[in-house]
């Protein structure tokens, strides 16, 4: 005779011992009573109604069934437990939760002793990948494998999904691959593209496979351009990516990537790539003063190894290596190259730090490997470095830097007294192909003494003394000037001073405004030094005034002799701004520098028998920079001289606004070399649509450098885009289309 114990309460819970398992989701629940169920984990089952068959050892609830195990949930309008068999069943319409993930169905049984089950007319959301998938059975068959009879998988929401993959059956192995019998692609239930049978990855973790392709065709360059690539995860703490290339013009191009973590202070990117050209190219002057006749197979190749390993915080080793067979590589892959595609302005991204980009505008290439240490008040760094000129027609005269060894101390207090000392040593050895090269050592301490006049002004003497010993060792050196030293000092004087006044607004969140005006007066002090027999690779380095002054001004070398004044103004507009919070924060609206050099010696020299003039005035320097608005940015670096007029000027303009919409305007422009005009302008037309804009003119050489105009539409699960490029010697289509979830092309 069955016992039933039946429960009479509105509202019952049960504690049981076990797990419910449903497809990779965990649920249970609890009562007043303990029982022992298979694996020994709390499972709470709530009902209006529960009752317990102790015959069958059956647990019957019925209406709004909760049961919950962890951090996931089960409901259902009624549901069973057999403990005999370890099925759990749940009816009318049976809904799954853990975390943000679900699955739905009107019937879900899972045995919570081998972990699988099923569930009919089902449907899955996995919030990680926002993946859906339908099925009108979904059978879990072991730990990590699963059936699905007549699966629909998409990205997009709602119940017409805009794009969908469907197939006859599925079987899927978590952290492993799928196979798809029958599939169909899909466009509103509308069929495109059918294959009997398709295998994807079906991993949450990094999985090896083929990425989207790289499709385009240059008109001129490279005709068709096709690139395939597969990544391999080969570890968790590396992986690698192999492209294959192949360009209509050019031949096979072979580039493979490797990424790694050596430990938990190491890591690195290694890429490199390799073609035989077949392109025959006739060109004059093309790069600089060079010209080129390829009519052979020209083997070309570049690599990239950038590694690094942080003992600490001030303790690290880092190399930078970047090499390219020929001046042409980066004009001749201008449209797509790995350089482009993982430049950043940032090294957020281990992974991906190439600081330039890899483009006909590059004019060098620097690789360098150092090794830096920092103390509290010093620092230590050995470099070693090597530079492409791209613009030299032999490159064996580029000056090298094998190695460079800097001791550098920071400004600092001379124990108790109003002194301070800061110190600079640096040790090169300057190498190239062809010319002078040889050993450069550079010793220069300095003491300085600030003091105040009042509250209105500061004072900062300082003398720097500094001792400079070179060694040639190249097969032109003789005896005279072989060897030698110098020593000279340079003795400086600067007066600041700082006025500003603070004014109550109520403009925008803006409740203060602060106008700060810096003046300053430099004298700067370098005795005549014999210029006899000195190196041409002794460096230009900034004298105290340059120093002072601006960090882009080269005044004069280390030995060179110095008389001069100089002057600054500075004008800087803070707005302080605060929220319904009370918290606050500032912008600089506003910044204005002046800055200008006048020469005493050049005043004062004699011009008798010259036809040449005095110009003891240097150039005016301005650097402006103006943000009045979060979506309004404009910067200016500019030099005026007064006796030829501008030579360099520098605008760059931002514009955006709320809804994304970007403008950027650049001109650039150097007196008897460079003139550039540059815009980029991305618009948000419609809902989903979008073009954007790229105009670079180079008016020096009159010359369209790249005109560039784009289209796109995106929408919730899916994107499609096509870009036109024309540059001064080729034309490039590239058709862009995006799946969400399973890559773009």
């Amino acid at each position: 005779m069955m016992k039933i114990l039946p429960v009479l309460l509105k509202r019952h819970t049960v504690m049981i011992l076990g797990v419910i398992f449903v497809l990779g989701f965990a649920r249970s629940g609890v009562w007043a009573q303990d029982v022992k169920a298979p694996d020994d984990a709390p499972v709470k089952i709530e009902a209006d109604t529960l009752s317990y068959d102790q015959e069958r050892d059956l647990y019957e609830a019925e209406g709004n069934v909760v049961i919950t195990y962890g951090d996931g949930v089960l409901t259902a309008a009624s549901a069973s437990y057999n403990r005999k068999n370890n099925l759990a069943t749940a009816r009318g319409n049976a809904l799954l939760r853990m975390a943000q993930d679900s699955l739905q169905g009107d019937k879900i049984v899972v045995n919570v002793e081998d972990k699988t089950g099923t569930a009919y007319n089902s449907k899955a959301f996995y919030a990680r990948n926002h993946f859906y998938i339908r099925g009108s059975r979904i059978e879990k068959t072991g730990e990590n494998t699963y059936f699905i009879e007549e699966p629909v998988a998409t990205t997009c929401d709602g119940d017409r999904p805009d794009w969908e993959i469907a197939g006859r059956s599925m079987n899927v192995t978590l952290e492993g691959y799928g196979l798809m019998k029958d599939a169909r692609l899909r466009a509103r239930h509308l069929p495109i593209f059918y294959t009997p049978l398709v295998a994807f990855p079906a991993k949450t973790k990094r999985q090896s496979g083929f990425l989207f392709p790289y499709l385009s065709h240059s008109k001129d360059k490279d005709g068709i351009d096709i690139e395939l690539p597969f990544f391999w995860a080969i570890t968790p703490q590396m992986d690698a990516t192999f492209f294959s290339r192949y360009m209509e013009k050019r031949g096979f191009k072979e580039g493979v990537e490797f990424r790694y973590f050596a430990g938990s202070k190491s890591f690195g990117t290694l890429y490199g790539d390799f073609m035989e050209d077949n392109r025959h190219v006739t060109e004059t002057a093309a790069v600089g003063s060079q010209s080129r006749d390829w009519q052979e197979t020209h083997r070309r190749w570049s690599y990239y190894l950038n590694h690094q390993t942080n003992f600490d915080s001030q303790f690290y080793v880092r190399t930078d290596l970047r090499r390219v067979s020929d001046s042409w590589y980066f004009r001749d892959f201008s449209a797509h190259n790995y350089y482009l595609s993982n430049y950043s302005t940032t090294e957020l991204d281990p992974f991906r730090k190439v600081p330039f980009q890899g483009n006909e505008s590059l004019p060098s290439l620097e690789s360098s490997a150092r090794v830096y240490k920092g103390w509290n008040n010093f620092s230590l760094m050995a470099r070693v470095s090597f530079t492409d000129d791209f613009s030299a027609v032999n490159n064996e005269r580029t000056l090298q830097q094998y190695p460079e060894i800097v001791l550098t101390g920071i400004k600092q207090r001379f124990f108790s007294t109003p002194l301070y000392y800061e110190f600079a040593g640096n040790y090169d050895y300057f190498y190239r192909g062809e010319g002078q090269k040889g050993h450069y050592v550079d010793i220069a301490p300095t003491i300085s003494l600030p003091f105040n006049i009042s509250r209105y002004a500061k004072i900062t003497p300082q003398i720097t003394v500094r001792e400079v010993y070179w060694n040639r060792d190249d097969a032109q050196a003789n005896s005279d000037d072989k060897s030698g030293n110098r020593n000279v000092y340079n003795a400086g004087l600067s007066l600041s001073s700082r006025i500003s006044r603070v004014f109550a607004v109520k403009i925008q969140n803006w409740d203060k405004i602060k106008h700060e005006i810096k003046p300053e007066i430099f004298y700067s002090y370098i005795p005549s030094v014999n210029q006899d027999n000195l190196p041409d690779y002794i460096p230009w380095v900034n004298s105290f005034m340059a120093n002072s002054l601006s960090s882009n001004i080269g005044y004069s070398s280390v030995l060179k002799e110095q008389n001069a004044v100089a002057w600054a103004l500075t004008n800087t507009v803070t707005a302080r701004t605060q929220d319904k919070s009370g918290s606050r924060s500032y912008i600089e609206l506003l910044r204005l520098k002046l800055f200008q050099v006048y020469d005493i010696n050049e005043a004062k020299k004699d011009m008798a028998g010259s036809t040449a003039e005095r110009r003891p005035v240097s150039d005016l320097g301005i650097e402006f920079d103006l943000k009045p608005h979060p979506y309004v940015s404009f910067a200016a670096r500019n030099k005026y001289s007064p006796y030829v007029g501008w030579k360099e000027m520098n605008y760059d303009l931002g514009l955006n606004d709320w809804r994304g919409d970007n403008l950027t305007v650049g001109y650039r422009y150097t007196l008897d070399s460079l003139e550039e005009i540059n815009m980029a302008l991305k618009l948000n037309l419609t809902r989903g649509f979008s073009g954007n804009l790229i105009l670079r003119r180079d008016q020096f050489n009159d010359r369209t450098v790249e005109n560039t105009v784009g289209l796109a539409y995106w929408a919730q699960c899916w994107g499609v885009g096509v870009d036109y490029t024309k540059t001064y010697d080729d034309e490039r289509i590239m058709l862009k289309f995006s799946l969400a979830g399973l890559g773009r092309f």
